[in-house]
C-alpha cells in the first residue's frame, strides 16, 4: 500500500450498536468501510448514506459470518470496491445466557458458529488477504475472567477468540499485520440491555468504578487507535475496556 491509497476496513455486524459506531468512526478517520450486516439491511444502508453524506466512503454488504463463504464474500466486495483491504474488525456476535445445565444444543451451536467460528474464518481470510501492515481487531468480552453464572458458553467462545488472537499475532508479525482484541465491559446496546429490567441496568452501572455504562463510541475510539498508525507496536494484546469493573 502506498501513502496515497485509502485504507479499507471490513466491520462485521456493523448495522447497529458498537459495529455502527466503529464504522462511523473509521469513516471519519478517512477509512473506506465495508459495512457488513446479516439481517439489518435498512440500518446498514442508512449508515452508508450517512457516511457518504459526511464525505466518507462505504458500501453495505450482506453476509452471514456463520457461513463458511461469508467472510470471503466481504473481502471480495472490499477488493472490488476499494482495491484491497487493510483492516478487519471482527465485531459481530450474539449472546444467549443460561446456566450450562439448561443450555440446549441449538444455543451452543449458534454461539459457537458465530462468536468463534465467524471470528476464526475472519482471521483466516484476513491472514491470507490483508495488505501488509494491516490490522485485525477481534472482539472478546470482559466476562472472560469473571466466570459469572449463566455466561458459560458465551464466555467460552470469547476465551477461544483471545487464544487465537495471541497466536495469530505471532504468525503474522513478519508482515507487520497486528492482531489484537477488544474486550468490552457493559456497553449500553441492545445486546446488553435486552432481557434486563431498568433496575438491573442501573445497578450494573453503579458497580462500575467510573459510575456509568460504556457507550458504543467509547469502544469505537479504542478501535480507531488499534486501526491507526499509532498502534504499530501494539500486537497480541487483549484490551479490557470496561470502566475498571475488573
Amino acid at each position: 500500500m502506498t501513502d496515497t491509497q485509502t485504507r479499507t476496513a471490513i466491520v462485521t455486524g456493523a448495522s447497529k450498536g458498537i459495529g455502527a459506531a466503529i464504522a462511523r468512526r473509521l469513516a471519519r478517520d478517512g477509512v473506506a468501510v465495508v459495512v457488513n450486516y446479516a439481517r439489518g439491511r435498512a440500518e446498514a444502508e442508512d449508515l452508508v448514506r450517512a457516511i457518504e453524506t459526511g464525505g466518507g466512503k462505504a458500501i453495505a454488504v450482506q453476509a452471514d459470518i456463520a457461513d463458511p463463504a461469508g467472510l470471503a464474500m466481504l473481502f471480495d466486495a472490499g477488493e472490488k470496491a476499494f482495491g484491497g483491504v487493510d483492516i478487519l474488525v471482527n465485531n459481530a456476535g450474539i449472546m444467549k445466557l443460561s446456566p450450562i445445565a439448561q443450555t440446549d444444543d441449538a444455543s451452543f451451536d449458534m454461539q459457537l458458529a458465530i462468536n468463534l467460528g465467524g471470528v476464526f474464518r475472519g482471521m483466516r481470510e484476513g491472514a491470507r488477504r490483508l495488505r501488509d501492515g494491516g490490522r485485525i481487531i477481534n472482539f472478546s468480552s470482559s466476562v472472560v475472567g469473571l466466570y459469572q453464572p449463566g455466561y458459560g458458553v458465551y464466555a467460552a467462545t470469547k476465551a477461544g477468540v483471545e487464544a487465537m488472537t495471541h497466536i495469530l499475532a505471532k504468525e503474522l508479525g513478519a508482515r507487520r499485520v497486528t492482531v489484537n482484541a477488544v474486550a468490552p465491559g457493559p456497553i449500553e446496546t441492545a445486546l446488553f440491555t435486552d432481557g434486563k429490567s431498568q433496575a438491573q441496568i442501573e445497578a450494573i452501572g453503579k458497580m462500575i468504578p467510573l459510575g456509568r455504562l460504556g457507550q458504543p463510541d467509547d469502544i469505537a475510539g479504542l478501535v480507531s487507535f488499534l486501526a491507526g498508525p499509532d498502534s504499530g507496536w501494539v500486537n497480541g494484546q487483549i484490551i479490557r475496556a470496561n470502566g475498571g469493573v475488573v
